[in-house]
């Protein structure tokens, strides 16, 4: 492939991802991103609500058994055995049987269809075109534009850039992996991997289209909350890793090793940043083979969270409507949620307590809430990154030396951060201006 024919590819590709997740058009009435009306065409399919889940959870509970790699460590050990109560809820909630309560609209039908079946339908269908986003270039040409943004906004080095656009357009999952080889191989100190893994790895921007769905926002002010969110979640990722813990980690590389420096761009950036798009669209591989593998991940990835979805959303919606659970937790958030003003200053609080054991969980008791409300915890489950349903596995799984402690001061100092910084701007966006 010549550079030429390389270049075109980089920008034809990008221009095309870039069209079906930010670009809105009206279609039979409805103005909204391109994939999401195609999920709306995949919805329609004939008893897709009701197959779907139940073979992925099924399938997703048994396959670890199966292939034994529940016994790879702690976490997949406990996680497997965690997923087996998803088998009876999805039970229940697909063949309409068990408590009445149980089957209300806001409890499993509510998990199936709102979480497990959007969810699940979105990574693979969205896992197909971040082929074009991920692939040929574009994050490469974005990464060097950062490299001087980075260092002095979060200590880290230029290239961590790509873990940051990897998991607002692919998966943090994905970005995690990225960090702990990088890490491991000596390119980021202790500190840096700490900061990268707790304050980039957050939910794609398909993911975020589930959530401003449920919140009632996609199709008025999809763009609005993705670039709001974007923001404040690395706002708030520049200011815990000035902060205990990850200012406290040691400025060492993995094992004692001599490390390696990143050398700054500073002339010509770019010229730079087009023959590292043109490289990376050179080696990139066709794009058939592509989509057809990025699919092949979403689908394990689906298979992978469907289980954990529905076992730990089921819980936390028992615990939400039959325990006072949340409502005491719920107790370190209420005197900055009363002070900020909101309508229901401890449904929110409540909400916000939520997030740590699933990101999804505070978007369910905030689905009817007042549109500012749900507009800033919108922003706070993407913010928030840290959640026990899977990112914090996920890192507990690396080298990254994070420990439970860690995980929870961290967690609870970017909700904090983030709804002091949302929610006055969101006043401002929705009462001042008018939006």
């Amino acid at each position: 492939m010549t550079e030429k024919k390389a270049w075109t590819q980089f920008v034809v590709y990008s221009l095309i991802g870039a069209f079906m997740f930010f670009v809105p058009i009206k279609i039979a009435g409805r103005n909204s991103i391109p994939i999401d009306h195609l999920l709306t065409l995949i919805y329609k399919i004939p008893f897709y609500n009701l197959i779907y889940p139940l073979a992925l959870v099924v399938i997703g509970v048994v396959m670890p058994f199966v292939t034994k790699s529940f016994k790879k460590s702690k976490v997949k050990t406990f996680l497997a055995f965690l997923n087996l109560i998803a088998l009876p809820f999805i039970i229940m909630g697909v063949f309409k049987i068990g408590p009445a309560s149980m089957l209300e609209e806001d409890m499993l039908p509510f998990i199936i269809n709102n979480v497990v079946l959007n969810v699940c339908t979105i990574v693979p269908v969205g896992s197909i075109f971040l082929a074009f986003i991920t692939s040929y270039g574009l994050m490469e040409f974005i990464g060097v534009y950062m490299r001087p943004i980075m260092r002095p906004l979060f200590n880290t080095p230029g290239r961590s850039a790509i873990e940051a656009v990897t998991s607002f357009v692919g998966s943090y999952s994905i970005a995690l992996m990225i960090t702990n080889k990088v890490y491991t191989r000596g390119y980021y100190t202790d500190r840096e991997a700490c900061i990268i893994g707790s304050g980039f790895a957050t939910v794609s921007a398909t993911f975020m289209i589930v959530i401003a769905d449920n919140l009632g926002f996609l199709q008025s002010h999809w763009l609005l909350y993705f670039f709001t969110a974007f923001a404040i979640t690395f706002l708030v990722t520049a200011i815990t890793a000035r902060i205990y813990p990850l200012a406290s980690k040691p400025d060492t590389f993995y094992e004692g090793q001599e490390g390696k420096r990143e050398k700054e761009v500073k002339s010509d950036k770019f010229k730079v940043a087009k023959e590292l798009a043109i490289e990376k669209s050179m080696n990139a591989p066709d794009l058939l083979d592509n989509i057809k593998d990025n699919f092949a991940d979403g689908i394990r990835l689906a298979l992978n969270i469907a289980p954990s979805l529905m076992a730990i959303g089921t819980l936390g919606l028992i615990l939400a409507r039959f325990t006072p659970f949340f409502e005491y937790t719920g107790i370190i958030f209420y005197p900055f949620t009363k002070l900020l003003g909101f309508e229901d200053a401890m449904l929110v609080s409540k909400s916000l307590s939520m997030s740590l054991i699933e990101m999804f969980l505070p978007v369910i008791p905030m689905a009817n809430a007042d549109f500012i409300s749900r507009f800033v915890i919108g922003i706070v489950v993407v913010s928030e990154i840290l959640f026990f349903s899977a990112s914090i596995p996920v890192i507990m799984a690396t080298n990254i030396p994070l420990t439970f402690k860690d995980f929870v001061i961290i967690w609870y100092e970017r909700v904090l951060l983030t709804i002091i910084i949302a929610t006055p701007l969101s006043y401002f966006y929705f009462n001042v201006l008018g939006l």
